[in-house]
C-alpha cells in the first residue's frame, strides 16, 4: 500500500510517527540523494555521511517543507547539497576519491575485448575528472540535469535559483566540459549524453 503514496504522502506519515512510512521513503530516494552526492564530491565517504545527514534532518525539520513549492525529490537535493559544501570545507575528499565502477554499463557484453574495456575505463576517468573540476556551480547542474536528469523547475528549486540561470549554467558547463574532454576523450562529441552514460 505505501508504495502507492506520493513523496508528500510519505512524509506526513513519518513525521506522524509512521516508521514503515520513513523507511518506504528512505529505499525510494536514498539512491538519488546518495549518487547527487558521490557525484558532487567524488567521495563514497562523504556520499555515505550526506544521505545520512539528509534523512536525520528530514525527520528533525520535514514540516519546513513546503509541497507548494516544488516536489520532495529537488527539496532533498537542495537539503544534500548544503551537506555536500560542509563535508567538502572538511576536505573529507582528500582521503578517498571515487573511481567510476567498472561494471556500470547497463549493456550485456557477450565478448571479451580488452582493448575496449581499457578505452571504455580511461574514458570514465576522463569524465568524472572533468566534471569534478568544474566550478561548483557548475557542477551543480550537470549532476541534476544530466545525471539525476532533474528537470530544469526541479533544479532550480534545489539551487534556490531562477530557472534561467539553470539553463545557463548547463550550457556554460557543457562548453567547459567540452573543451576539457577534447584532447582526453575526443568520442564524447556527443555530450552531454554520451559522456553522461559514462558516469551514471
Amino acid at each position: 500500500m505505501l508504495a502507492e503514496h506520493t513523496d508528500e504522502q510519505l512524509l506526513e506519515l513519518a513525521l506522524n510517527r509512521n516508521e514503515e512510512a520513513f523507511t518506504a521513503l528512505y529505499r525510494r530516494r536514498q539512491g538519488p540523494v546518495y549518487r547527487f552526492a558521490l557525484h558532487m564530491s567524488g567521495s563514497p565517504q562523504v556520499a555515505e555521511e550526506v544521505t545520512q545527514d539528509v534523512f536525520v534532518f528530514l525527520l528533525q525539520r520535514g514540516r519546513d517543507f513546503d509541497p507548494q513549492r516544488g516536489a520532495l525529490g529537488a527539496y532533498l537535493f537542495g537539503v544534500a547539497r548544503n551537506y555536500v559544501r560542509r563535508a567538502m570545507e572538511k576536505n573529507y575528499t582528500d582521503a578517498t576519491t571515487l573511481t567510476p565502477a567498472e561494471d556500470d554499463d547497463p549493456v550485456l557484453v557477450t565478448e571479451f575485448d580488452p582493448m575496449r574495456d581499457i578505452a571504455r575505463s580511461q574514458t570514465s576517468q576522463a569524465v568524472w575528472k572533468a566534471v569534478l573540476s568544474l566550478p561548483e556551480h557548475y557542477r551543480e547542474v550537470v549532476v541534476l540535469c544530466d545525471l539525476q536528469e532533474q528537470t530544469y523547475a526541479d533544479a532550480a528549486q534545489a539551487l534556490g535559483c531562477a530557472l534561467g540561470t539553470v539553463r545557463s549554467r548547463l550550457h556554460r558547463a557543457h562548453e567547459m566540459l567540452a573543451r576539457k574532454l577534447k584532447n582526453t576523450a575526443p568520442m564524447l562529441a556527443g555530450f552531454p549524453g554520451d559522456a553522461a552514460r559514462c558516469l551514471s
